[in-house]
């Protein structure tokens, strides 16, 4: 192979490279933005309806109940697989970010996961007014925040 042979082919790999490269990381970005987005569908949820009418800052409304429950149930068995090892890492973007610690201790993270999962299974069902609501939403919101405590980092 002749040397401009030999450098074409170089730049031709260099740019395949960069290229693909790119597509990795633009995969990854989309990882973590549709991570982002559930985890801020599934806070609207928790705490901007349930959350809010436990605390009587909201109408008591049983359609956004079920859709709320609905929504996070939903969550719960989904959010797990948008925490693919290739995102571990990722640029720290928006308020808060996936500590490194979900890959470190991935049962543990899918053991809160589960327990989330478990608390909207086993309560869904008891919420028939604002009464019962605010005697499971403790439960049910522990589930988030317990897994936030750990895997959960605020950027600065």
């Amino acid at each position: 192979m002749t040397r401009v042979g030999f450098f074409r082919l170089s730049l031709s790999a260099l740019a395949l490279g960069t290229l693909l490269s790119g597509f990795g990381a633009m995969a990854q970005d989309d990882v973590v933005a549709k991570r982002k987005d559930a985890m801020k569908a599934a806070g609207k949820s928790m705490f901007g309806t349930l959350g809010q009418m436990s605390r009587d800052r909201k109408p008591y409304d049983q359609a956004e109940v079920d859709a709320a429950l609905a929504q996070l149930e939903t969550f719960s068995k989904s959010i797990a697989p948008l925490y693919p090892e290739s995102t571990k890492g990722a640029p720290k973007t928006g308020d808060y970010s996936a500590s490194d610690k979900v890959w470190e201790d991935r049962a543990g993270f899918e053991s809160h996961i589960a327990d989330l999962d478990k608390a909207i299974a086993d309560n869904k069902s008891k919420i028939k007014d604002l009464d019962s609501l605010k005697a499971v939403f403790p439960v049910m919101s522990k589930g988030c925040s317990g897994c936030h405590e750990t895997y959960r980092l605020k950027n600065s």
